[in-house]
């Protein structure tokens, strides 16, 4: 039986997380993007005017999200609707819905509609490759953000976080935390066959390993498991649920997303064993994750992956092509940045959206 004390502890560890519950349904609902809802709000809009030699006054650009039924996709979109009304143009998304079938027509309206340049977050990196061959027939530069996408698609450039150094930083913190002690670890993934997911568990891993050859001279990495949460508060809570059953011995929750995990401890706080499992996640710093970091020792670190400043700067590069630019590398990636208790306050804003 818990004691009062006990019980007043996990409800303090699982409000903000019913926060976060109450955001998702809310968001969920959402099916099409509205400029009077979806507006930054001016008093946190930091976007910046970019330098440009044509006048870009009218010019579109066109925007496609998988889904709004997440914080980041939300921010994301500020962010880039925010910039592009900054510099003048006329901002067009669409909500691909979290179907496939939706965000290929949504991407074949904007096409349509005549925007000047595409951004394209992809739902599935293979799925979406027919439109950016019809995009690059209609004259429009395409420009993939956040997700990943097939290398046969036509597109000027990748802007993402740097998925793979965000995740060596975060598995290194891990592994110099625990030293010689022994893990017993669980994986905690989006979902099956995601580029970016897989970037992130990779560079994780390799943060780990090169960390223990360094220090120990030798690797002792035992994954008990991985389970899927498909982005999710509810899908991290019922696979940490079912964890906790199979594998009670577990003490590491590793992470390819704040996300994944937030659902996830409101199962370990139930099972009173806050004290005995550390996270650490390999991207995104979600206000949640900062504050949990901040307030905790059972967070122990995540990796900054801004839709801020992505979508600032896939507006920046956007213009940049407009005003003739070609030279583009194919990946372009925001600087990696490890969140620990030590710096965690200096990037947790509570008025923040994601």
């Amino acid at each position: 039986m818990k004691t009062k004390k006990q019980k007043n502890v996990i409800q303090w560890l699982l409000k903000p997380l019913m926060v976060v519950t109450l955001f998702f349904n809310l968001a969920s609902c959402v099916e099409q993007v509205d400029k009077s809802k979806s507006g930054t709000d001016a008093a946190t809009d930091t976007s910046e005017k970019i330098e440009s030699a044509i006048d870009l006054t009218g010019m579109k650009i066109g925007y496609c999200t998988p889904s709004l039924n997440a914080p980041y996709y939300q921010a994301l979109l500020q962010s880039i609707q925010a910039s592009t009304e900054k510099n003048g143009m006329v901002f067009l998304s669409a909500d691909g819905q979290d179907d496939i079938n939706k965000q290929i027509s949504a991407v074949e309206d904007l096409i349509t509609k005549g925007v000047d340049a595409l951004l394209l977050n992809p739902k599935d990196p293979d799925a979406l490759v027919g439109v950016t061959k019809l995009a690059k027939a209609a004259g429009i530069p395409v420009f993939i953000i956040d997700s990943s996408i097939d290398p046969s698609a036509d597109f000027v450039t990748t802007i993402q976080s740097n998925n793979l150094a965000n995740g060596e930083l975060a598995g290194e913190w891990l592994a110099k935390k625990f030293g010689k002690e022994k893990m017993n670890i669980a994986l905690l993934s989006g979902n099956a066959g995601n580029p970016v997911g897989r970037t992130r568990k990779q560079g994780l891993l390799q943060g780990i390993t090169e960390e223990q050859l360094r220090t120990l001279g030798y690797i002792d990495l035992d994954i008990k498991t991985q389970m899927y949460t498909d982005w999710s508060y509810a899908g991290g809570l019922k696979a940490m649920e079912d964890i906790l059953v199979a594998h009670p011995d577990i003490n590491v929750v590793i992470t390819e997303s704040d996300v994944c995990v937030l659902g996830a401890i409101k199962a370990i706080a139930q099972a009173g064993k806050t004290d005995d499992i550390l996270i650490v996640a390999g991207a995104d710093g979600q206000k949640e994750a900062i504050k949990y970091i901040m307030d905790t020792d059972f967070y122990g670190c995540t990796a900054m992956n801004s839709p801020v400043q992505i979508g600032k700067n896939a507006v920046e590069y956007a213009i940049q092509y407009i005003n003739g630019k070609r030279d583009f590398k194919k990946t372009s990636f925001t600087a990696p940045l490890l969140i620990t208790k030590e710096n965690a306050a200096k990037y947790y804003d509570p008025k923040a959206l994601f």
